[in-house]
């Protein structure tokens, strides 16, 4: 039965997503950088109500109290692509680092270009970090929070990989308070898997930090722990 619910969902998930993303593509340039992101989101938001009708996956946030009235760097595991849904509509106006290759994606990709996110090549990491140094700071300068993922790629609950310092780095540069988020989405909505598990997601907000004068090595590494632990 839970098989079928997972069918049916992604059948929906594609049926709203490919109209959606044309009216995005067609207007998207009309719409000042603001406007776009209350506008596009609206499909996460129908997502998360989507996926909690048709799999019952609900969400419980503890911690919002903590969300900074700045623009911030938000770090967190990843586990699903869950998260990026949540995050994206629950903090919007922000902005994700993520790989080029995302834009070429149909429709999804077109419309997520209008958005003007980080887009990095990960083939060549010492330009990437700069671009992420450099487009996160004139970001958030412009009224809009950065999302990056330490992990840099998916990862099962369970598994632990390095965390990356490129966030803590972003945040020294440009003075700004990093907002630590742990969660364990990977356990509801698997990577790769289309069969999902009924439950609810939680998702903690830590407290912001301030990056001043801290070491990057450090920073990210504290960080890492806290997530750890959360979960």
């Amino acid at each position: 039965m839970q098989y079928i619910r997972s069918l049916l969902f992604y059948f929906f998930y594609i049926a709203a997503l490919v109209p959606h993303a044309l009216i995005c593509i067609i207007i998207g340039g009309l719409l000042p950088i603001k406007a776009r992101y209350n506008y596009f989101l609206l499909w996460n938001a129908f997502i998360l109500w989507w996926l909690k009708l048709s799999c019952n996956i609900k969400y419980q946030i503890s911690g919002l109290q903590n969300i900074p009235s700045e623009p911030f760097v938000l770090l967190s595991n990843h586990q699903s692509p869950w998260e990026t849904l949540f995050y994206y509509w629950t903090f919007r106006p922000i902005c994700a680092t993520l790989k080029k290759e995302l834009l070429l994606i149909p429709f999804f990709g077109w419309a997520l270009k209008l958005l003007h996110p980080i887009a990095i090549d990960r083939s060549k990491k010492g330009r990437a970090l700069q671009q992420v140094l450099d487009q996160g700071k004139e970001k958030m300068d412009n009224g809009i929070s950065v999302l990056i993922f330490p992990e840099g790629t998916r990862v099962a609950p369970g598994i632990e990989i390095k965390y990356s310092a490129g966030g803590v780095q972003l945040a020294i540069s440009s003075g700004r308070k990093i907002l630590p988020i742990a969660h364990n989405a990977g356990v509801c909505w698997p990577a790769h898997k289309i069969f999902k598990n009924p439950g609810t997601i939680q998702v903690v907000i830590g407290e912001p930090i301030d990056p001043t004068g801290r070491n990057p090595k450090e920073l990210i590494g504290e960080i890492e722990t806290w997530i750890r632990n959360a979960i």
